[in-house]
């Protein structure tokens, strides 16, 4: 039974049942499509490039990129192994970089400086040194991946420099298979890298003729695992997967690219440098491989290496991480790394509850030390009552240690003392990680990324600014003795501006990222203390066809009094007149409703459109409200209101449409992504609120998600009507309204297999109910390739022109 139907004017009804005698078409079939030209030239604009500071606060590195690879770049070699995807060509991740050229913007002067590269694109993100003195970047070819240094001289560079020089320092050797191949060492005079093996075999050949069946055992204990894609499934993908994950580790010279091996090659998880850049800490992947979970959860031993590759001790052996309870750690330790403001001290967390987060104890973690040479008794730092959540050290032995609670949404910061054992500690900080208009703020990291920037007792905090009136972001100093807090700055009341790096330790000179809803995102140097600011860069609107949309932020209630907010866009053409309208939203859950019903966002950020964006319904004479909250409250029972809550917070999303004059209530469409799919098909199903629904790359069935989603912590056979009640798939003889499902062939998220979609459309298809689905070969839960997403928007626009723009949504 339905939950909620809004009463129908009669005018709607008279030009629905005119609408229904004259139908549609049915949409085309065979390949590739494309949206309006309209759509299709916003979607072809250059886009703004990436940009990065560097740690010395003297360049902005801009990564200049292209919009969409091409579906023939998309559909290069893919092996789905252990939970990863490689391409056997390149021997790095699959996917295509579309990144094409380099530059540097000098922070003082403005001038840009372009880095000579080779033609053809294929070029990673660039990586400074920690001193600022150089650049690293990667380049993808058809034979490998390569490293390229860019030497900035000091930072020193002539004035009227036009173009700086880019020196490849390793051909396609590089192996990409577990993350970014190199990083710098401390000293900025090396990089440690991820090499293929010299002399590496062929390729394993796969057996014409299977060795022996594929088995596996339970012994009766318990071991959830949630559902994970690209496993493992048989002997030859374990040796493919050993042939293209292992790597030789070596430390490459900045200068001349000279190479020095490291001990031996392996299949190696996370490489750690020291501090001192002395040390390196070690794990490495052991069989046996697991065909249930991803490699992050296969066994790993514990090493410390010095700078010659050899191992100074076995720190642990961590076993496979099938059994660990759902929403738990493992149990044992864990989450290995160096103690940051020490030479060689290594910190290591040990669960005190078995891993399992349903245990009832008094303390749940326990921080652990182990010093050079790493082979006496560990030193115990610190027991905190939640789950442990973070160590960051500051000034001296100023740190701040961060533990959290899931149950209740508690997190909880405390200064430490980090010269006494155990470490002495207070109180700094208690929130709700929900409450976001509490939020202190994170403390300022300095160049390294591992460390406070403080100055006596002063820490500087960068946060969202939260508020009714939508998000500020701010810096603010913090006294870690007084608790008094200073504002050095905030963005303003009409504007999105925040700060993105610190030109000085003090945090009087900025870098800030400013954007309005009519001012694209630029790049600005403030002088906090003098005032004013500086525009280091002046990017384009990048779809000047937009200009006119108007926007406007709303706050309403649902029935239950939650409070819900969303963006609400109109065409530039608007005459005043009611339009066909598209709700675009995505579910949450929160513990209770106050925080539920806290403002996300800001309404004065600037229109940013590309991809698959819904967005563009704004060209074709739709009202787009986009992001309305769809709260469901109740903490890790929340969902066993889903349906009711859902459906109430999509009633009142549509009442205020209508209310406000903006919508028709015969012509509003529902859609949404990922968890907004199976939000789509869920009202469908359970109300008559909507004429018809986009739902892409969604699941729709729960009991192939057995072991918990999303926020769900209990499983299917703890819970098996909730499972039922939340699938719409078991409710698809209820959906009597048109639904478009879109999903990538080779979609890799949890939980979302391609096979929801073809079951959710096989069950509605024999039910006599109106679907199409649409699969975009090669893609995964988001859509890249150029015809993809052209495909799709056409595909989308089709849909609610041809069953909402007309009215005529009903099977």
């Amino acid at each position: 039974m339905k939950l909620s139907v809004r009463a129908i004017a009669p005018s709607s009804v008279v030009a629905a049942a005119l609408a229904v005698l004259a139908p549609a078409p049915a949409l085309a079939q065979t390949g590739y499509r494309e949206p309006p030209p309209e759509v299709v030239e916003i979607l072809d604009a250059p886009p703004a490039p990436f940009v990065s500071a560097s740690p010395d606060r003297r360049w902005l590195a801009l990564a200049h990129r292209k919009t969409m690879p091409s579906i023939e770049e998309q559909s290069q070699p893919m092996l789905r192994l252990a939970g990863r995807r490689i391409n056997p060509v390149t021997n790095g991740p699959f996917g295509v970089s579309l990144i094409v050229g380099i530059g540097l913007l000098d922070v003082e002067s403005g001038d840009e400086r372009a880095v000579e590269l080779p033609e053809g694109g294929g070029w990673s993100t660039p990586f400074f040194s920690d001193d600022g003195g150089r650049l690293a970047v990667e380049r993808t070819t058809p034979r490998g991946t390569e490293l390229w240094i860019v030497d900035l001289g000091g930072g020193d560079l002539a004035p009227g420099t036009a173009a700086l020089a880019a020196t490849r320092l390793v051909g396609p050797r590089l192996n990409g298979t577990m993350g970014r191949p190199c990083r710098w060492m401390p000293s900025g005079d090396e990089l440690l890298c991820r090499l293929v093996p010299e002399g590496r075999g062929a390729v394993p050949e796969e057996p014409a003729t299977p060795e022996a069946p594929v088995i596996q055992e339970s012994e009766g204990r318990s071991a959830p695992v949630r559902t994970y894609q690209d496993l493992l499934k048989g002997p030859y993908d374990v040796a493919l997967y050993e042939h293209f994950v292992t790597t030789q580790l070596a430390l490459v010279a900045a200068g001349d690219g000279s190479v020095r091996p490291l001990g031996a090659p392996a299949v190696y998880g996370s490489v750690q440098v020291s501090p001192s850049g002395e040390m390196i800490l070690v794990e490495r992947v052991e069989k046996p491989f697991s065909y249930l979970t991803p490699d992050r959860l296969f066994p790993r031993s514990v090493e410390v290496w010095d700078r010659a590759g050899n191992r100074v001790s076995a720190v642990h052996a961590i076993a496979a991480g099938e059994g660990i309870p759902i929403g738990g750690v493992r149990d044992g330790p864990r989450s290995h790394r160096w103690m940051d403001g020490t030479d060689h001290v290594l910190l290591y967390t040990e669960a005190l509850d078995g891993g399992d987060p349903r245990a009832q104890v008094a303390e749940r973690d326990r921080l652990m030390a182990l010093r050079a040479p790493f082979d006496g008794e560990p030193e115990e730092l610190a027991r905190t009552e939640f789950r442990f959540a973070g160590l960051v050290r500051g000034a001296g032995d100023f740190a701040l240690l961060t533990e959290y609670d899931r149950p209740t949404r508690t997190r909880r910061t405390w200064k430490a003392d980090t010269g006494r054992r155990p470490f002495a500690t207070e109180l700094l900080w208690e929130l709700n990680s929900e409450d976001r208009y509490s939020d202190p703020g994170t403390p300022v990291m300095d160049a390294t990324g591992e460390r406070m920037i403080q100055g006596g007792d002063w820490i500087l905090l960068r946060g969202s600014g939260a508020s009714d009136e939508g998000d500020r972001p701010f810096l603010d100093r913090l006294n870690v003795a007084t608790g008094d807090t200073e504002r050095l700055f905030q963005s303003g009341s009409a504007s999105y501006e925040s700060v993105v790096a610190l030109l000085d330790d003090d945090g009087r000179r900025v870098l800030t990222r400013h954007e309005s809803k009519t001012e694209p995102p630029n790049y600005f140097v403030r002088d906090l203390e003098a005032g004013g600011r500086r525009a280091l860069t002046a990017f384009p609107d990048p779809a000047p066809q937009l200009a006119g949309v108007t926007r406007e932020f709303l706050v309403y209630e649902r029935e239950d009094g939650v409070q819900l907010s969303g963006t609400l866009y109109l065409p530039a053409d608007h005459d005043g007149s009611p339009l066909p309208a598209i709700v675009w939203a995505y579910p949450r859950e929160y513990a209770n409703p106050r925080t539920a019903g806290q403002v996300r966002g800001s309404p004065h950020r600037f229109n940013r459109i590309g991809g698959a964006s819904h967005m563009f319904f704004l060209t074709q004479g739709y009202a787009v409200f986009d992001g309305p909250t769809m709260p469901i409250v109740g903490g890790d029972t929340a969902n066993d209101r889903y349906v009711e809550q859902l459906v109430s917070s999509a009633q009142a999303a549509v009442d205020l449409l209508v209310d406000k004059g903006v919508a028709d209530p015969d012509r509003i469409g529902i859609g949404g992504h990922s968890y907004g799919a199976f939000m789509t098909a869920n009202l469908l199903a359970h109300s008559d609120l909507f004429q018809a629904g986009i739902a892409r790359s969604g699941a729709y069935n729960r009991s192939l998600t057995p072991f918990g989603f999303q926020s769900e912590r209990r499983t299917f056979w703890e819970a098996p009507d909730l499972y039922f009640a939340m699938s719409p798939f078991m409710h698809a003889n209820d959906i009597d309204e048109p639904m478009l499902m879109i999903h990538g062939a080779a979609d890799n998220n949890s939980g979302t297999f391609p096979v929801q979609s073809e079951r959710m459309y096989h069950a509605m298809k024999g039910l006599g109910g109106k679907a199409r689905l649409v699969m975009l070969p090669n893609e995964s839960h988001g859509y890249r390739a150029r015809e993809s997403v052209l495909h799709a928007l056409a595909e989308m626009i089709e849909w609610f022109d041809r069953y909402v723009k007309r009215g005529k949504g009903k099977a």
